[in-house]
């Protein structure tokens, strides 16, 4: 079948969310699907909702000649009215694929109220939903009735490491200091200041920094000129964005991977680290919880709270014992989890049960 999909700029953008939706484009063109990228320009939020009055816009989707219509939900504020005005003049089936919703996050004043009501308006302008996981399906049908939907959460296996349950106790006892992974886009909402604050009065550890700056250039450069305020330099380095085969080695050198982010609609890298046996750290907001087992193979922490993430770090510096035991446990965790492959399969089940108007 013909499908669309709707996204802003880049689908090879380095994100969790784009991961995704490129491994499901992957997924569909493999299993003889035909898909249409349709791109918009990344723009401020009030610029993005002048598209839903774009003829140009509702002309070219329209005249694809598609089956169904998949949209990234991350653009929401383009899509809530076009969508209905695409309802009223043809039968095309839509559905949104939610990673996690704007409204979700931290925002200052009435803007979480104003996310809420564009947000509310687009997720009934569509016929159905893929979910990243239990919680953004818990967070949506808080907002609405249910419309049919799937729960697919992401795989973990993108790099599929072969380690074994004596590498990672080995890994454990090695001499040295207590080796920290941040993987993630260094942006606010990932909260790595939290972590580097958190490190201040713990000697004996590093903390490796992986994930681009292009995303919020002047956060990504107030983190920089923290660690020099802090005297951090020899204990935080910034790697930027890597790639799989870049990224490997770090995660197979490193003891434990904190995002302490202030909100995740699933959160990819703790299953990352998982599949290398590295206990994760995560926060209590959002879907950390679907695989973080607190104290079992990493730790919950509250949004913000440097002070806790400084004792859970120094216990596991501390008790290689124990950072084994959990290390071992994030594997097992890894090894249970569903497969890029089985998620993306239940995915195209899901979207060939509509009535497509134009199958192929």
């Amino acid at each position: 079948m013909r499908i669309g999909l709707v996204i802003y700029g880049s689908i090879d953008q380095a994100s969790g969310g784009y991961l995704y939706d490129r491994k499901l484009v992957d997924y569909l063109r493999s299993s003889g699907h035909e898909i249409e990228v349709i791109s918009l320009p990344w723009r401020n939020y009030l610029s993005h909702l002048v598209d839903n009055f774009s003829e140009t816009l509702f002309d070219r989707i329209k005249n694809l000649n598609l089956g169904l219509l998949l949209q990234d939900e991350l653009n929401h504020p383009s899509l809530f009215f076009l969508n209905r005005k695409l309802k009223d003049r043809t039968s095309l089936p839509i559905i949104s694929i939610v990673h996690h919703l704007r409204s979700s996050e931290k925002h200052f004043g009435l803007l979480n109220a104003f996310y809420r009501m564009v947000e509310r308006k687009y997720l009934n302008s569509v016929d159905g939903f893929v979910f990243n996981s239990f919680t953004t399906q818990r967070v949506v049908e808080g907002l609405m009735e249910a419309k049919p939907s799937i729960v697919a959460q992401p795989g973990g296996d993108r790099m599929n490491p072969d380690i074994t349950d004596g590498e990672i106790r080995e890994r454990a006892k090695r001499p040295g200091p207590l080796q920290i992974v941040f993987l993630g886009s260094l942006i606010r909402r990932k909260a790595p200041d939290v972590l580097i604050r958190a490190i201040t009065s713990l000697l004996d550890v590093s903390v490796s920094l992986v994930g681009g700056g292009d995303a919020e250039p002047s956060y990504a450069a107030s983190l920089k000129r923290l660690v020099t305020r802090l005297d951090l330099k020899e204990r935080a380095q910034f790697f930027g964005f890597l790639d799989e085969q870049e990224l490997a080695p770090v995660l197979r050198k490193s003891h434990v991977l904190v995002v302490p982010s202030s909100y995740e609609g699933y959160g990819i890298a703790y299953l990352e680290g998982m599949s290398f046996g590295l206990p994760a750290v995560g926060t209590r907001a959002g879907a950390a919880s679907e695989m973080i087992s607190h104290g079992e193979n990493g730790f919950l922490i509250n949004v913000d709270i440097a002070e806790e993430l400084t004792d859970y770090l120094r216990r596991l510096q501390e008790d290689r014992a124990l950072l084994a035991g959990m290390g071992i446990a994030a594997r097992k965790r890894y090894t249970e989890h569903p497969t890029w492959q089985k998620s993306l399969a239940n995915i195209e089940k899901f979207l060939s049960g509509y009535n497509l108007q134009n199958p192929h």
